[in-house]
């Protein structure tokens, strides 16, 4: 008898963790109930028209000596730059690049000049094209010697003709 009360009463657990795990699962997860269950709609608000009008910044004039500086300047890193690749083995897509940042700075310096002295700037910017050429058509970097030498003596030139303290009375 005593196993047939031990079976009941097994019986009867199990049964009641049954019940019980059925109304755990019914009930569910508190957050996951909150997540599937719908929100109330929002009231919907007039939404107000923003109002966009155009604002003019004025751009600060710059001087045209300091722009002749800055532009001299970025024309010196570049020539550097350009004979410093010409002295190692850079790629000459690098020294093309190189050359033309030179001869780009180089014009927006001479547009700041004077007639006769944009005229000089004028001559070097072709003798930076003419460099540019040679170093285009060198496919095998054959005269990287002598264009680096034309290049050295090209500099000199410029920062003894150019340079803001002999150009300083010459701008526009």
């Amino acid at each position: 008898m005593n196993l047939k009360i031990r079976k009941s009463k097994f019986k009867s657990c199990v049964l009641f963790l049954m019940v019980l795990a059925v109304g755990v699962c019914l009930t569910g997860c508190e957050a996951f109930v909150r997540k599937f269950t719908r929100k109330p709609k929002k009231e919907k608000l007039p939404v107000e028209e923003m109002v966009v009008s155009p604002v003019e910044y004025k751009v600060p004039e710059i001087p045209a000596a300091q722009l002749y500086q800055q532009y001299f300047s970025y024309w010196k890193a570049g020539h550097d730059e350009l004979i410093d690749s010409l002295s190692s083995t850079v790629s000459r897509k690098r020294q093309l690049g190189f050359i033309d940042e030179a001869i780009k700075n180089l014009e927006q310096a001479a547009a700041l000049l004077k007639e006769d002295n944009s005229r000089i700037a004028a001559g070097y910017v072709e003798e930076l094209g003419k460099l540019k050429k040679s170093i285009e058509t060198d496919l095998y970097g054959a005269n990287l010697e002598s264009q680096r030498r034309s290049a050295e003596l090209l500099e000199r030139e410029i920062l003894r003709k150019l340079s803001y303290s002999k150009i300083k009375d010459y701008l526009l």
